[in-house]
């Protein structure tokens, strides 16, 4: 407890010991003032989030490069005679100047199957108009427009012909398609549309009842949940471990990890599992995989395991686990996320708006790592040998000279602060954060796991818990089958439906590489799995 004087106790003191007892006094109100900013910057944070956007677009004049944000007006002079004048109607656009798209209807519907309907004059109408022969067909005039038909369903009625001998000794039956489940309704497109609704549309099973129900189709969700994890194991999990092999053969992976809750796992209710996530590197010319794992826990067992025969690079958010791996091998190395390291000084941004916040450290930060992003850009349709030179000259600078920055600022905001947690958070980064540097094909931060796990985010909205283990692992399958397809520009539903009826004929091989012509970058799919190109 703070010492009171009275007003003749101060008189008596001595002139050394009232210099103390103020010198002692600003210093506790200069950290009440900095307790002070650091509690309205929280509470500004909270409530950002709380009632903000979530979108961590951020636009800091432009995203300028490091030279322009310290001497913008001197870069602008300098690039003045390569720039061209634009022209009025670029500057101030108007929509009545805006020309119409020729053509667009016509591709949009391009790809759709037509149905030609006629509209003629009888020929007694034309000639009552024209007379006798006088009338000429001149070419049709054409419109169109575009129906809609519900889902519809049609109970298929198998009748399998049985022959027998005239002796009556030999009973033969005539071959009979294999079915996707032995004794069960279900077929590859009815379970398809079910996998579409659930892990593409994001629709809950039991509003696909619902729907189902109001065409007089009556399954319920339970079965629908029993038919698609019975898929999940027998089928699709073939193809899932195919394309984990696939994975191994790139040298840069991501990887990323959400919770998600269980309902019957064996734990207290409220226990958090994980789906992880990973997916090949973007820079190194690999085709899209994305697979999901379910885990009950989110400890380094679990990447140990799925990477155990990885060897390459793998970008993360920063979680202490692949770290933990890295000082394991010598033939894994993790590579940071820049994303993660600008994150706290754009949520201060966001809380404070543009206009307080450009006299903060949060603001210089974000400038500089705009800066680097601005030139990655400029990099992105370079070879990776030619974008890691580039790097080394114009990007190498722009980070050494960030964390230079960071470490002769760090001292002036509280370590609990955002802007405070973003210099620790980059500091214990530092080295994850410069591996980029040294290899073209590693990307500046971990984005491309992120949109991967995206569409599992946005389902679990929807559904907020998934019922048992089985189904996580189930789901984990569909969902990376899912991602994976329309990462490779394919429609989901038709190739749901193609695995369903391809992957059960071969159930009795005990080779599975006929499953090289069902990955989603094969040339053998066919064409209905594929979306149009010029979409």
């Amino acid at each position: 407890m703070a010492m009171k004087y009275t007003e003749d106790e101060l008189n008596k003191c001595s002139k050394k010991v009232l210099i103390s007892l103020f010198l002692a006094m600003q210093e506790q109100m200069e950290q009440l003032n900095r307790n002070m900013e650091l509690l309205t910057e929280q509470v500004a944070i909270a409530n950002q989030k709380r009632f903000g956007r979530s979108s961590e677009k951020l636009e800091i004049d432009g995203q300028l490069t490091m030279k322009e944000c310290f001497n913008e007006a001197e870069v602008t002079k300098d690039t003045a005679g390569i720039i061209i004048e634009p022209e009025m109607e670029e500057v101030c656009p108007k929509p009545y100047r805006r020309k119409k798209q020729k053509g667009k209807r016509e591709a949009d519907l391009h790809d759709i199957e037509t149905e030609i309907i006629t509209h003629e004059l009888s020929e007694e109408q034309l000639n009552k108009l024209f007379g006798e022969n006088g009338w000429k067909r001149l070419p049709d005039e054409i419109y169109k427009r575009l129906q809609f038909t519900p889902a519809s369903f049609k109970a298929e009625e198998h009748h399998v012909a049985v022959y027998a001998g005239k002796d009556n000794q030999t009973i033969i039956k005539a071959d009979r398609p294999v079915d996707l489940l032995r004794n069960s309704i279900v077929t590859p497109t009815l379970e398809a549309a079910i996998m579409n609704s659930k892990y593409v549309n994001a629709i809950p099973l039991y509003r696909l009842e619902q729907e189902f129900a109001r065409n007089d189709v009556h399954i319920s969700r339970q079965v629908m949940a029993n038919w698609t994890i019975l898929c999940a194991e027998r089928y699709l999990s073939l193809l899932y471990d195919y394309l984990h092999k696939e994975l191994y053969k790139w040298p840069v992976i991501h990887a990323d990890e959400t919770p998600v809750l269980v309902n019957k796992d064996g734990r207290s209710a409220g226990s958090k599992s994980y789906m992880w996530v990973y997916r090949t590197g973007e820079m190194c010319n690999a085709p899209p995989i994305i697979l999901y794992e379910y885990q009950k826990t989110r400890n380094t067992s679990h990447p140990r395991e799925f990477l155990k025969d990885y060897k390459g690079t793998c970008v993360t958010d920063g979680y202490q686990v692949y770290h933990t791996l890295e000082k394991e091998r010598e033939d894994l190395k993790i590579a940071g996320c820049w994303s993660h390291a600008r994150r706290r000084f754009a949520d201060v941004i966001k809380a404070l708006g543009n206009d307080k916040a450009k006299d903060t450290l949060a603001w210089q930060a974000l400038k500089q790592v705009g800066a680097i992003y601005r030139i990655e850009e400029e990099l992105a349709t370079l070879t990776p040998k030619e974008r890691m030179k580039r790097r080394q000259l114009s990007v190498k600078p722009l980070v050494e000279a960030f964390f230079a920055w960071i470490r002769e600022n760090q001292n002036k905001v509280p370590p609990k602060s955002e802007t405070g947690k973003g210099f620790t958070y980059c500091l214990n980064q530092e080295q994850y954060l410069k591996i980029f540097l040294e290899d073209g094909m590693v990307p500046a931060d971990n984005n491309a796991a992120e949109q991967a796990i995206r569409g599992f985010c946005i389902g679990k909205v929807n559904w907020h818990m998934i019922d048992t283990i089985n189904g996580a692992k189930a789901s984990a399958v569909i969902y990376s089958i899912a991602e994976t397809a329309k990462a490779n520009n394919l429609k989901p539903y038709n190739y749901f439906e193609y695995l369903l009826t391809e992957i059960p004929k071969h159930q009795e091989e005990t080779s599975l590489d006929f499953l090289a012509e069902l990955l989603p970058w094969s040339e053998s799919l066919p064409q209905e799995c594929r979306k149009p190109k010029n979409k």
